[in-house]
């Protein structure tokens, strides 16, 4: 996939303007909830609607936006969360992922150097749920070790970057 458009824009050097940081800033924690939200962060960063949108559109090309959408506390609405991490031969890491991918309660993953290589977060309605993706997500892959480590207590509720 090196070829294809949007890994040839990621490759690239992106520099972030004055008018991109504040938007960046701005959309962390007060993203409008309303029917034209880049017109209200355009009114407030003072830019044009379309020149929001635009550059919204480029950062995420370039991969410094990956997604926009809410974050919520699975336990505050009743759902249980894990960090998983799994020990994948280097030859079906491809294949692994793209099983992993195909769950709706999973929300990001990453390979990391070490015995346990892949690691990803998965939300479910219950920890028996979880237990049952788990199993499921081993026998679609052949792989055996995968670490279901729920937390015990939250430390860290969110991180925001100053783009100042």
């Amino acid at each position: 996939m090196a070829g294809d458009k949007k890994t040839a824009i990621r490759e690239r050097a992106y520099v972030i303007g004055k008018d991109d940081r504040m938007i960046l800033n701005e959309i962390q924690k007060k993203f409008p909830i309303t029917q034209r939200p880049y017109l209200g962060l355009a009114r407030k960063l003072k830019l044009k609607e379309k020149d929001v949108i635009e550059r919204v559109q480029k950062l995420k090309d370039v991969g410094i936006i990956r997604r926009i959408g809410a974050s919520f506390s699975a336990k505050a609405v009743g759902f249980s969360s894990t960090l998983c991490a799994a020990r994948v031969p280097p030859d079906k890491i491809e294949e692994f992922v793209s099983v992993v991918n195909t769950y709706p309660g999973v929300t990001h993953n990453y390979e990391r150097e070490g015995e346990l290589n892949i690691w990803f977060t998965l939300i479910a309605p219950s920890r028996k749920r979880i237990k049952r993706i788990l199993t499921e997500i081993s026998r679609k892959t052949g792989v055996k070790e995968i670490l279901n480590l729920p937390a015990r207590r939250t430390f860290k509720i969110s991180v925001d970057f100053n783009f100042d």
